[in-house]
């Protein structure tokens, strides 16, 4: 059985599980493409550092993964964090800092929101309120690695995306991602895989630019063919009751 690996970067700031194979870097995710659109992604940094993706939910929130806040089993503090935002290449995005104390975990899936200053000209990201469907397809985004070896060395500075196709939750390659009736579902590869630094990132609906919805939480990956999200229908009640405080 694969090892389940979380989408983490392989640095101090995070603690990776699991193990990677080494495999020569690929063009972007890793064998997935360049990104031509996403005005809701945004990119996470832990003292200046790129460590995960996040997703913009309102002009004041972002909803990431929980995991990607957490150094140690100890929460990284508010100071120590920023995002970019605004620009698929992330070195010309905007900066946006925390506000302080305002971010809070949900209690049943890897998600976390918190708030920042105000995210001008950030188009915030539909949220699904319905599931998806076995077999349906779906894009993936983040600036995480393109290889499996060192993943801090191949961390993508531009958007990029990936392929993914929906499978039912007892599929046994999805064995150790996801159990039944959890929030997490389980994905194939069509075209690239997510992997470290992606953590966290906006798993979309296929549709006309603008109309896509939020299905997903990015959190995991085995770097070759399965990846894992939590469910965004299912934190529906909990996203909108963060982000109306």
């Amino acid at each position: 059985m694969k090892h389940r690996v979380r989408a983490l970067l392989l640095t101090a700031v995070l603690l990776v599980t699991g193990s990677a194979l080494t495999t020569p870097p690929a063009s972007a995710v890793i064998g997935g493409s360049k990104s031509t659109y996403g005005p809701w992604a945004v990119r996470m940094l832990v003292d200046g550092e790129p460590v995960c993706t996040g997703t913009a939910v309102s002009d004041q929130w972002i909803l990431s993964a929980s995991h990607c806040f957490y150094e140690q089993a100890k929460p990284i503090a508010d100071k120590r964090i920023s995002f970019r935002v605004g620009n698929l290449d992330m070195r010309k995005g905007t900066t946006v800092r925390p506000v302080r104390g305002k971010r809070e975990g949900s209690a049943h899936a890897d998600m976390l929101l918190i708030k920042v200053d105000p995210m001008k000209k950030v188009r915030p990201a539909r949220l699904a309120t319905t599931g998806f469907h076995r077999n349906q397809e779906v894009r993936q985004y983040g600036w995480g690695a393109t290889c499996t070896g060192d993943e801090n060395s191949c961390q993508s500075p531009v958007l990029k995306q990936s392929k993914l196709r929906v499978v039912r939750q007892n599929d046994p390659r999805c064995k150790g991602y996801t159990m039944p009736g959890g929030s997490d579902f389980c994905m194939e590869k069509v075209s690239g895989i997510p992997a470290g630094g992606d953590s966290g990132g906006p798993v979309m609906s296929i549709a006309p630019r603008g109309r896509e919805t939020l299905l997903g939480v990015f959190n995991g990956s085995d770097r070759e063919e399965v990846a894992q999200a939590g469910e965004i229908s299912q934190e529906l009640s909990w996203i909108r009751k963060v982000i109306r405080k």
